[in-house]
């Protein structure tokens, strides 16, 4: 059997589409709020999907003027490990998202960049959370001191692309987020992809 091309599919998503019939709260935490609603499937019958809310978040690819990108190493607590990621935060209510990318950079990392551009919107877990983020390019970074939260815990340090990227393909680094802007940075290095300038 050979497998339809993506030009063969039928346009449009009615055909896929599930629609909301009723829902539930189930939970409630500092940010996190988890819902069940009951859907109609696009044949007619009944089923459950349960999934999270998320505020959203930022990222940032940020660039040493030496062409190192700067990295965080922080411990995880839902999978018990210290991972390597780049600087990212959740959105306050409301918040602008590039102020949001600007806050995070200098809480975390101590830098401010002079030079900002849009990458791409991301959804890392699309099966079971509303979460979004939003990735950022900073250049013309500018040194200064970071002001970490109480209970933030990180180690700030720069690493080559291609050492970024051979974390990533030896497994050392499964965060989504890093994982896919190592692969946009190298695009974006070989002048494959460009991102959209904001100041």
């Amino acid at each position: 059997m050979t497998e339809k091309s993506f030009q063969d599919l039928p346009s449009g998503d009615s055909h896929l589409r599930e629609e909301r019939i009723s829902g539930e709260d189930i939970y409630g935490g500092i940010f996190l709020k988890m819902k069940r609603d009951k859907i109609a499937l696009p044949n007619g019958e009944e089923a459950v999907r349960e999934y999270l809310t998320h505020p959203g978040a930022v990222a940032i690819v940020a660039i040493l003027d030496d062409g190192r990108v700067l990295l965080e190493r922080q411990y995880r607590y839902p999978i018990a490990k210290a991972c390597i990621e780049i600087p990212a935060g959740k959105l306050e209510i409301g918040e602008d998202h590039l102020l949001c990318a600007k806050r995070e950079l200098e809480e975390e990392t101590g830098y401010t960049a002079k030079k900002w551009s849009y990458i791409r919107r991301i959804h890392p877990v699309i099966s079971y959370s509303t979460e979004l983020i939003d990735i950022y390019l900073a250049e013309d970074l500018v040194p200064g001191k970071s002001h970490l939260d109480d209970e933030e815990f990180l180690d700030v340090f720069a690493a080559p692309l291609e050492q970024l990227i051979g974390w990533v393909e030896d497994g050392e680094i499964t965060d989504v987020k890093t994982t896919i802007s190592a692969y946009w940075l190298d695009r974006y290095r070989r002048g494959l992809v460009k991102p959209t300038p904001i100041e």
